[in-house]
């Protein structure tokens, strides 16, 4: 027979364990930090105890919880009295606890988170004045958590259901242990260096106290607060709220919420869309009717006045054209009045002054007769003229043998000069 013949099944080892331990373990009172407290339909409940060094999972049956007079609160340093125990199926060592008791103070994690939350407080970082509002559609969202864990898959999923457009930029980092507070720091200072991200998802699935108390990190907080973009904060479930729920922008109960809250509903757009759109014409449709109501109303009326206007034009012009010929009349009577009178003693004025003018002229007249050298030719005088029309005043004007002529009373007469 070799060792391999008397090798254990895990089973066997489990039975052995779990009964060494239950058989060997008496009662004893444990002092410690409540953690993970968690109630069941069926009354037991399940929670942690821990100081800085260990953690233990614990166990209270329906029968011992009925019994508390005040119940468990997470962070509180309490005694508890129970019994070892091994989960067989997982060989899981398991506290009994059939007695809880308070202790004088609180837990230093739930101390070092009370000093936590103070120095955020003063700093204005909780106050619900600063936090941002969401955009409506996001284009670009950055995403904070762990590669290796089903939030970023939810945050995927849900993503390419509700807006498919989304560009996603997930920033892997560790989401719990001690190294986790300095990555989630490094990864949101990376967000900050990227262009045109419209908003940030941190966070990871849901997990006990201690699981999140990366997100319960004074550095952490502040890098949230110090985000250019508006911060969806999406740590464990609905009853788990840690400090970086309180200091982001949107606190969301799960990564998928997360999502959901970040980005439009494509499907809820179309409808809007199409609601918006019916309703916009619609809203045209009755604005459309309502102008061609007026417009209609207002030729009917602008017809009407237009009519009445005419009328009224037609009936001044046809009282003004019976005052007219009256007026006309009684405004040329009087010049004609006028110019009757006027004639009549125009023709005797005119008469007398023709006599007047013709005296004037018989006498004149007479004056040039008598001065007239046709006249003086008449009583026998003679007028001669050279060659070039001049009279000859002198004798000496004219030689011998030279032609001129005779003006006489009753026409020129040739002559010529003799010798003397």
């Amino acid at each position: 027979m070799n060792a391999f013949d008397e090798a254990w099944s895990v089973s066997q080892l489990a039975r052995t364990i779990k009964r060494r331990v239950e058989e060997d373990f008496s009662p004893v009172w444990v002092r410690g930090e409540l953690v993970g407290i968690k109630r069941y339909p069926s009354g037991h409940l399940y929670f942690a105890l821990r100081d800085p060094l260990a953690k233990v999972d614990c166990t209270m049956w329906r029968s011992a919880a009925d019994k508390l007079k005040v119940p468990l609160q997470e962070g509180t340093e309490v005694f508890a009295l129970g019994t070892a125990s091994v989960w067989e199926e997982r060989t899981s060592l398991r506290f009994n606890v059939v007695q809880v008791l308070p202790a004088a103070g609180i837990g230093a994690q739930a101390q070092a988170l009370e000093r936590t939350k103070q120095l955020l407080l003063a700093d204005g970082l909780l106050d619900p004045g600063r936090k941002r509002s969401l955009p409506s559609f996001a284009a670009r969202i950055a995403v904070v958590t762990s590669l290796a864990g089903a939030a970023v898959q939810d945050i995927i999923t849900v993503a390419r259901r509700r807006w498919p457009a989304v560009e996603l930029l997930v920033i892997n980092s560790a989401v719990q242990g001690e190294g986790a507070p300095a990555e989630l720091v490094r990864a949101l200072a990376v967000v900050s260096r990227l262009d045109e991200i419209d908003c940030c998802i941190v966070g990871r699935g849901g997990g006990s106290k201690e699981d999140l108390a990366a997100f319960n990190d004074e550095g952490v907080c502040r890098a949230i607060a110090a985000c250019p973009v508006p911060v969806i904060c999406a740590v464990g479930h609905e009853v788990d709220i840690t400090l970086a729920d309180l200091v982001a922008d949107v606190r969301a109960a799960t990564p998928s919420q997360a999502a959901e809250f970040a980005l439009p509903d494509r499907v809820e757009v179309r409808r809007r869309v199409v609601r918006d759109q019916a309703a916009l014409i619609a809203a045209m449709t009755r604005t459309l009717v309502i102008a061609r109501d007026r417009l209609d109303r207002t030729r009917d009326r602008m017809g009407g006045e237009v009519l009445e206007r005419r009328r009224q034009f037609e009936r001044r012009l046809l009282t003004a054209r019976a005052h007219l010929a009256p007026a006309l009349t009684r405004v040329v009577a009087r010049p004609r009045e006028q110019l009757t009178r006027f004639q009549v003693r125009l023709e005797p004025a005119v008469v007398r002054l023709i006599t007047a003018r013709r005296a004037d002229l018989s006498r004149v007249s007479a004056q040039l007769d008598a001065l007239s050298p046709t006249a003086v030719l008449g009583r026998g005088y003679a007028v001669a003229r050279d060659a070039r029309g001049r009279v000859v005043r002198r004798v000496g004007d004219i030689l011998p043998g030279t032609r001129f002529t005779l003006t006489l009373v009753d026409g020129d007469l040739p002559a010529r000069a003799e010798d003397r």
